[in-house]
Parts: structure tokens; C-alpha cells; sequence
């Protein structure tokens, strides 16, 4: 596990309310969960609808262990849209899926507790 993983890791520095501004973390709804064996670690890609003005996007999220792909279809999460896409294995990931460390160091999506409006930004 790394170290921002941890929860007994410190804090991180200060920032700004600027400098959170600059993250733009949206809620949108998985449309489809597939497996993705050609990740090194097990993982599924997510396709994700963030509402009209950003679009449906894709991800690759290591979230093996809680949830299965049906479980994941209509599920909403939280994602950061703004990071530049990164290849993972063969595929583009457009966002940064959200999630928390359980106890073992597995990840727990970032969810609303109510159903909102996809691509609603994080405030």
C-alpha cells in the first residue's frame, strides 16, 4: 500500500481554496463494467456518464474485491475529470475514480449518499 494510502500517513500540506478549485471532481453514473485482464493488478474498466457537459468517459478502477461488474452498472461515483488520460495496459483512462482504503488497504468507491444530478462538481 502506498503511503497517501495509509490512514495513519499525515496530512498533506496546506493548499489554497484556489488550489482545490483546480481539481475538478464530478459524480456520474457507471454504464458499463468490464473486466480488464490485461491490467497487472485485477481491475475492471468502467465506462461512466458525467451528464451532458463532460461527457461519458472511461476509467480503469482496482475495485476487484468489493464490487462486481453488475453490481456496478447504475452505480454513481465520484471521479477527478481534469487529470490529462493516462494509458493503462491497452486502454486510455480519462478520469480518476474515487475511493477510500477499507481496513485491508482494498478501495471503497466514493459514492453519494442520495442520487444526484450527473456531473455535479464536488464543492
Amino acid at each position: 500500500m502506498h503511503a497517501e494510502h495509509d490512514a495513519t500517513a499525515p496530512s498533506a500540506p496546506e493548499i489554497t481554496f484556489d488550489d482545490f478549485l483546480k481539481v475538478d471532481i464530478r459524480v456520474g453514473t457507471i454504464v458499463s463494467a468490464e473486466p480488464f485482464p490485461k491490467a497487472r493488478k485485477p481491475a475492471y474498466v468502467l465506462t461512466i456518464d458525467f451528464g451532458p457537459a463532460i461527457g461519458v468517459k472511461r476509467s480503469s478502477a482496482q475495485i476487484t474485491e468489493h464490487y462486481s461488474p453488475e453490481a456496478l452498472v447504475g452505480r454513481q461515483v465520484a471521479a477527478v475529470v481534469n487529470f490529462p488520460p493516462r494509458q493503462i495496459g491497452p486502454m486510455m483512462s480519462e478520469v480518476l475514480t474515487l475511493g477510500f482504503p477499507d481496513a485491508a488497504g482494498k478501495v471503497v468507491l466514493v459514492t453519494p449518499s442520495e442520487r444526484v444530478p450527473d456531473g455535479g462538481r464536488l464543492f
